[in-house]
């Protein structure tokens, strides 16, 4: 397995320090808005990095943490806590706000078939971590107090910037002064590891009793303490989106590696930008996008999920509604394909390929153990599918096998008796756009559906019934 590490700025063989098992730290999200289009091409790359993982042999322990508490609009310690600002937007408690939006997460990332995270570690619930961690940076040197926050003091650790590739000399004349709120501030780069209900925190809702008074900790710290507590001092891969590498990563090393003399992380696997239609995404431009928008346009969420396995997770994307459209067009392919493989031939033991079809398995598992060349993997599916010098058993063992680093739920396109209740109706729409009454043929089709089942059209006025492709529930 060979990955692009953002330490180093190349791509490096990776091993996981434990034989075959793989520590590995997600950035969870901050719950005080609506997971949107941008989050889910990051959880999903983070998805098929463990998925290629696993089918590659190892054994992943998955920890992702919830921010609830802490990360402020400003990621460098300015402006308001994300979740009290959302609370007092929607008229809400803190702990409601927390709930409603980390069960709207759930959900989608749920509809999108990502593997859910052995360990999902709330930060509100391991303050006491945080806590003990700080001791140890204050012990060694590393902290200093003033009347608004204990902070950590960048110019006594010497690796600060690596991973951004700045130096603190480089990275200190380009801030600027006038954002800085607390003026007892040492250096712009110095970062809050515990906040004091003093001054604009005065009323903060979450907070609790520390050796430095009663406060609440910075947004940093947890996904040190966390990700500590459960994958050890050095974890072997630490996954995030491009846009946290010079604050929130750098600031995670910094305290990690200073508190106990270890390398905090072997592997950053990052994920670069989504932009819509070629812009940033922003609520000013309307083009944040969530999941029931993706439904609103009779789009699946895996046809999404099959749209970001078209870009490398190292590559800006863009995307728009008419590539999306279009990448629903080709999952519905998809999906055709192997619904006919299902129907000619149940036979999918992989103990009887070819050397032929073995060759297409073997160059699978180069493609993906390759950085991730996840686009790359979807051509050859492609490719294999359309080879008419493989025998259906054959094509259909391997897409299915193929899938388990796609996620496509493509195992789930079983043939299924259709009740002839839902034939007949499928009959009258038939008949409904052969006269081209097309407004009755539409009703009928989403008749169907609400029964449970799909109609897609074929050539020659024909059509193909199945049920309707649902992703498995999980609870939080």
């Amino acid at each position: 397995m060979f990955l692009f590490n953002t330490l180093t700025r190349k791509i490096e063989k990776f091993q996981p320090l434990q034989n075959s098992v793989v520590t590995f730290y997600t950035c969870g999200p901050t719950v005080y808005d609506y997971t949107h289009l941008g989050h889910m091409r990051t959880y999903v790359n983070n998805d098929l990095l463990r998925r290629t993982l696993t089918y590659l042999g190892f054994q992943v322990k998955h920890v992702m943490n919830i921010t609830d508490v802490g990360h402020l609009t400003g990621d460098d310690d300015t402006g308001e806590d994300k979740i009290e600002k959302g609370a007092r937007k929607a008229g809400k408690t803190v702990w409601e706000i927390a709930e409603f939006y980390t069960n709207f997460f759930l959900k989608t990332i749920t509809e999108l078939n990502i593997l859910l995270p052995q360990v999902f570690c709330r930060a509100t619930q391991h303050i006491q971590e945080m806590i003990d961690l700080i001791k140890i940076l204050e012990k060694k040197g590393f902290t200093y107090e003033t009347k608004e926050a204990v902070y950590f003091d960048t110019c006594n650790f010497a690796g600060y910037g690596k991973l951004g590739g700045q130096n603190l000399k480089e990275k200190l004349p380009g801030a600027r002064e006038e954002v800085y709120v607390d003026k007892e501030k040492k250096h712009p780069t110095d970062f809050a590891l515990w906040f004091k209900r003093v001054g604009r925190f005065a009323n903060h809702t979450l907070h609790w009793d520390s050796p430095w008074g009663d406060g609440f900790p910075g947004w940093h710290i947890e996904c040190s303490a966390m990700s500590m507590k459960y994958l050890g001092q050095t974890i072997d891969i630490h996954a995030g989106g491009v846009d946290h590498i010079p604050v929130h990563h750098e600031n995670e090393i910094a305290q990690s590696e200073a508190a106990t003399g270890q390398p905090f992380v072997r592997f950053w696997f990052h994920n670069h930008f989504l932009m819509v239609n070629n812009q940033k995404m922003s609520k000013s431009l309307g083009n944040i996008y969530t999941i029931e928008d993706i439904k609103k346009r009779t789009l699946e969420p895996l046809a999404i999920r099959y749209q970001f396995l078209q870009s490398h997770y190292r590559s800006v994307m863009n995307f728009t509604w008419e590539s999306a459209k279009a990448a629903q067009e080709g999952f519905r392919r998809l999906k055709n394909l192997v619904s006919n493989l299902h129907e000619k031939n149940n036979e999918t033991s992989k103990s009887q390929l070819s050397v032929k079809a073995k060759k297409y398995e073997q160059e699978f598992k180069r493609i993906i153990a390759n950085d991730l060349q996840i686009p790359q993997g979807i051509s050859l599916a492609w490719a294999m599918l359309r080879d008419k010098n493989l025998p259906p058993h054959e094509r259909l063992s391997l897409i299915l096998d193929f899938d388990q680093v796609f996620g496509l739920g493509l195992e789930r396109l079983t043939l299924e008796n259709i009740p002839q209740s839902v034939i007949n109706l499928a009959e009258e729409r038939k008949n409904a756009r052969q006269v081209k009454d097309y407004l009755k043929a539409d009703r009928i089709r989403e008749k169907i559906e609400t029964l449970g089942y799909l109609i897609e059209d074929l050539s020659d006025n024909r059509y193909r019934i199945r049920k309707k492709f649902r992703t498995g529930q999980s609870a939080f």
